[in-house]
């Protein structure tokens, strides 16, 4: 009998249940707790498999072996601080970019996914039979999450419960639909098969539309991505015709001032396109 307490860890069962490692310590509310919950996230969502602070020490190593080689090269600690942040944020941008390849995989994956559901639905089995079957034809990546779900109903978890955190490992808004449409016919019943036919249809209609709407978007998106990669190209370019330029730069009042302000300015650009550019991919 299906149960829906929730899986407690027990000390005899460590090796075998164990909790996800994560920077957050709940729902603080602090600035310093909303970025770490970030990162976790991060992490899960990228589907890498490793610990936020195995990862923490990869991107400290990219950063570090980046000022090493800058400071081989220039033997200037203020270029090697910049490479040192440059090497830091380089990691960063490479974790977003495998978990937006990641994301972009699985929301290709659904609508295959929901009419195969709905086929075998047809047939007349259970609900858990039907997605056991589906989650092992299903390829990674979406096929290992909801393998992860099909092991829980296997313990006697419900449906509901199995596939509740679907959406937030793989950050797709559109398994919040498909999570919400399989625990209502759980618990209420219905139609499955047309709920599910229309949910694949809609996911098509959507990708779609996403589709013409990024190719309508690129000329704005390359030149927000441009206004990111200029300024500090240009730096670059300076530093290695002129290894002492930033030094020189520094020896006036004048020029650590206009560069101090160049960099906070630069900062809050960066931030702003980024602000903007991560809404319009929400939307």
């Amino acid at each position: 009998m299906a149960t829906a307490a929730p899986i407690k860890s027990k000390p005899e069962f460590a090796g075998i249940l164990r909790e996800r490692n994560e920077f957050a310590q709940g729902d603080s509310g602090q600035t310093s707790d909303k970025i770490n919950s970030s990162f976790d996230s991060l992490m899960l969502q990228s589907g890498l498999g490793m610990s936020p602070g195995l990862m923490l020490a990869v991107i400290v190593c990219s950063a570090l072996a980046l000022a090493g080689v800058a400071f081989v090269v220039q033997e200037n600690l203020l270029t090697t601080g910049i490479a040192f942040f440059v090497g830091g944020v380089l990691a960063v941008l490479a974790l977003f970019a495998v978990r937006a390849r990641r994301q972009k995989k699985i929301m290709g994956q659904i609508p295959d996914m929901v009419s195969e559901l709905a086929r075998a639905a047809r047939t007349g089995r259970s609900l858990e039979s039907c997605l056991q079957t589906v989650a092992e034809d299903t390829p990674s990546p979406l096929g290992d999450e909801l393998r992860i779900g099909t092991r829980r109903m296997a313990m006697g978890v419900p449906v509901a419960d199995a596939l509740r955190d679907l959406p937030e490992r793989t950050g797709v808004n559109s398994l919040h639909v498909f999570v919400m449409a399989l625990a209502l016919h759980s618990e209420t019943g219905g139609d499955l098969v047309r709920i599910l036919e229309r949910l694949a249809r809609a996911v098509r209609d959507r990708i779609g539309f996403l589709g013409r709407l990024r190719a309508a978007t690129a000329a704005s998106r390359a030149t927000a991505i441009l206004m990111l990669v200029v300024p500090p190209a240009i730096v670059l370019f300076f530093i290695i015709r002129d290894p002492n330029y930033l030094t020189d730069l520094f020896d006036s009042f004048w020029g650590r001032l206009v560069t101090v302000l160049a960099i906070i300015l630069q900062i809050v650009g960066s931030l702003w396109v980024l602000m903007i550019l991560n809404r319009s991919r929400r939307t």
